[in-house]
């Protein structure tokens, strides 16, 4: 995993990049929140471990436009603080953070915390993953719908249409019959105009069964 090490300490900055590396992780270190942001850009870490207190930008600050940018709305963002007092904790969480450590920083609780991370991100993944398997089935499901309610409202002045078109191929016809054809190609290809733009201007589609365990988009003209 790609992680974003961003510290203005140079001793805690080495620190986590070497827990981290040790780990198997690839490391991109920073340090200030400028520098961050920059590397953030650039490199598209999935995971940042941030001080708070940094010149440029502070943790807090880039943790917030690092959440306002469309490229982090996924990432996980951890921060280191010294700060402990509650309001400050609750001033990193409201900032996007995913979860904070307390300074002074251990190889432990660091290591801890990205296996933490590592399963919160796998769980988000695995969720995200599931409702846009939901979002295609229900867009298939609609497509399939919208294909039976068309063939269910066309098919019958459809066939209508094209039987008269055939009929006009009989010389032996009347001009009246002949008349009285043309005025049913009419009324017909008028109906499938007529679904046509019930289709377009749907707004709020209502499904409903065309046949047992068959569903359709509801094209009536009550809709």
């Amino acid at each position: 995993m790609k992680i974003l090490v961003a510290d203005d300490d140079e001793m805690m900055r080495d620190l986590v990049e070497a827990v981290l590396t040790s780990a198997g992780h690839s490391v991109v270190t920073a340090a200030d929140g400028l520098q961050a942001w920059a590397a953030f850009e650039r490199e598209a870490p999935e995971l940042l471990v941030l001080d708070w207190q940094m010149p440029g930008l502070s943790g807090v600050d880039l943790c917030e436009k690092v959440r306002r940018s469309p490229a982090g709305q996924h990432t996980f963002i951890l921060m280191a603080t010294a700060r402990g007092a509650t309001d400050d904790l609750r001033r990193v969480l409201a900032a996007g953070a995913d979860d904070y450590l307390s300074k002074p920083l251990t190889p432990e609780t660091l290591a801890t915390r990205i296996t933490i991370a590592e399963r919160h991100m796998a769980v988000d993944l695995e969720r995200r993953q599931a409702v846009d398997a939901l979002q295609r089935a229900q867009w298939l499901a609609g497509i399939g719908e919208t294909a039976i309610a068309i063939q269910h409202e066309v098919n019958n002045p459809l066939t209508a249409l094209l039987g008269n078109v055939a009929l006009l191929e009989d010389n032996t016809m009347t001009a009246e019959e002949r008349a009285q054809c043309l005025r049913t190609i009419a009324e017909q290809a008028v109906r499938i105009g007529a679904v046509v733009r019930r289709l377009s201007n749907l707004r709020d589609p209502r499904s409903v069964e065309y046949i047992r365990g068959s569903r359709m988009i509801d094209l009536s003209e009550k809709s």
